[in-house]
């Protein structure tokens, strides 16, 4: 009877022991409802993972920068106050998600993560801080400009840290070259070119756009295989 009391007994401790080192969450949220959170939290800790030139193009209000491809990351996050809420946000959302794990394992306990970043913070419109010395960028004028061809005219809105952008690139470079007479290929960087993606509704990445005499004929968001471009372009 006493050794199935122990047993009980242990069990017991185990089963809460197991919830106490649980006790850490993230909460993904929209960029409103990220927006809107951190208003509500007046001791929000905000921090942009993003490299730092990212971060001077446009960042949060009292957002700090934190890289999360650096070597220093977790050095540099164990700074944070364990105790207080941590915002956190990239530029579309892997990094941030990757970094909100991180900080979990750390022993960080209450962290939101913004789903998208700031490519859906600034499709809303949401405030941002940006250097006077940031660059524009392409402006919609030279954008349209680019369209005017009389070729096929295929756009690919792509970062130098997104994965999928990188796989895409070489068939991307590829296929310029093997049809120069068929199409033109325009690579716009997102990182440098924030206004545009904005207009051009472009809030996560990698997105492709073909058009042909100035009127979109294809779209794609995410990765897409070579043989799908390669299809669209012989249509």
């Amino acid at each position: 009877m006493y050794k199935s009391i122990i047993i009980a007994l242990f069990a017991l401790v185990m089963i809460s022991c197991s919830k106490a080192q649980n006790t850490a969450s993230t909460t993904s949220l929209s960029a409103t409802e990220f927006s809107e959170k951190l208003k509500k939290t007046p001791n929000a800790q905000v921090v942009d993972v993003r490299t730092l030139n990212e971060y001077k193009k446009g960042h949060l209000q009292n957002a700090v920068n934190i890289d999360w491809n650096a070597d220093d990351f977790a050095e540099k996050a164990a700074t944070l106050d364990s105790a207080k809420p941590v915002f956190l946000y990239c530029l579309s959302g892997p990094r941030s998600e990757a970094a909100a794990e991180k900080l979990k394992e750390m022993g960080y306990s209450e962290i939101y993560e913004m789903k998208r970043g700031m490519m859906e913070w600034r499709s809303k419109n949401l405030p941002e801080l940006k250097s006077t010395a940031a660059t524009q960028g392409m402006s919609l004028q030279q954008y349209n400009e680019e369209l005017k061809s009389d070729r096929l005219v295929l756009v690919d809105f792509y970062a130098d840290w997104c994965a999928p952008c990188k796989k895409m690139e070489p068939y991307l470079s590829k296929i310029a070259a093997e049809m120069p007479e068929k199409v033109k290929i325009v690579r716009v960087n997102a990182d440098d070119n924030t206004e545009l993606c904005k207009a051009m509704n472009v809030s996560a990445l990698p997105v492709l756009k073909l058009y042909r005499n100035n009127e979109i004929i294809w779209e794609s968001l995410g990765f897409v295989e070579e043989a799908e471009v390669r299809k669209q372009l012989l249509k």
